[in-house]
């Protein structure tokens, strides 16, 4: 049962992702950019971090300055640079073909965790990949291959996007070997928002943020689908190949898809329910037959 936990944790974690558009999308109707909300999520996740961190795990913010690289890789090249790509991607093509070429990532970690991290590149693991970006491909819909949303700067900063989700994977990895996951998270958090800060001038909006209902999403976007999911997803990559966890990841555009039929009444048809379907099988090959290729091996070990 403990080896399904982390598989578990990262599961949720994605789903909190999935939900992160309720957030959005309410934060939007009150004016706030793409980037602000960006900042906005970053700076929320610090802060309630940091006071958890002051309340509870004291000994846990105490890091070395040598090891600040990590969270340089974890909150700029990652979180940063992940999110001012997807937004450059996003306002350059289509939203369907910057969602794959985000999606990109499972790929990106396969081939950084055997390169950095030594991990085997198996053949199971290269089919759930491809499984996934199918699964991704065909729950965008047909006119991601509409070639008039194509655009060179929007396909750079697409696969930019899903370069930077997936070093998340990789230098949190690192991070890990010294740190706990509350850490790494709070470190990652702080260290972006201090990048994000003097670029979107969110203070300026501070009679905003100030409003209940701003304050409420605001605070969400924060804790759920950030604090939360992180916090999941660093603890289950704890125990976890980050190939693996990269695949698992991908059950988010699922979640979304759903959120987006069951709360805003947008379509889902057969194509969509055939992607659905093959990412979560994508997720249980990579998982599931591991351990009984593991018990059929022991077993003809015992026979010779």
């Amino acid at each position: 049962m403990g080896k399904f936990v982390p598989i578990m944790f990262i599961a949720i974690s994605a789903a909190l992702w999935g939900i992160i558009a309720i957030f959005i999308r309410k934060l939007a109707d009150f004016g706030f950019t793409s980037m602000e909300i960006v900042t906005l999520r970053v700076v929320s996740a610090a802060i309630l971090l940091g006071l958890i961190g002051m309340l509870n795990f004291k000994e846990q913010l105490k890091i070395r300055f040598s090891d600040t690289k990590y969270f340089i890789g974890t909150g700029v090249f990652s979180i940063v640079l992940f999110n001012w790509c997807y937004f450059t991607s996003i306002n350059q093509m289509s939203l369907s073909f910057a969602v794959i070429l985000l999606y990109t990532a499972p790929a990106f970690v396969v081939v950084l965790s055997f390169l950095f991290l030594k991990e085997k590149m198996d053949k199971m693991k290269i089919v759930s990949v491809l499984g996934t970006l199918a699964g991704c491909v065909l729950i965008a819909g047909v006119g991601v291959f509409d070639t008039t949303s194509f655009s060179l700067v929007g396909i750079i900063t697409g696969v930019g996007a899903g370069f930077g989700y997936a070093l998340y994977s990789i230098f949190g990895k690192f991070a890990l070997r010294k740190y706990s996951p509350f850490t790494v998270t709070f470190y990652t958090f702080l260290v972006a928002s201090i990048a994000l800060l003097p670029f979107t001038n969110l203070w300026k909006k501070a009679s905003i943020l100030a409003t209940g209902e701003v304050l409420f999403f605001g605070i969400g976007l924060g804790l759920f689908p950030t604090v939360l999911a992180y916090l999941l997803y660093t603890k289950g990559l704890e125990k976890m190949e980050s190939s693996k966890a990269a695949i698992v990841a991908t059950v988010e555009p699922v979640v979304a898809t759903l959120l987006s039929v069951f709360l805003y009444n947008e379509g889902f048809g057969f194509m969509q329910l055939i992607g659905s379907l093959f990412i979560l099988l994508s997720v249980i090959l990579i998982n599931i037959p591991t351990f009984s290729f593991r018990k059929n091996n022991t077993k003809k070990a015992t026979i010779q």
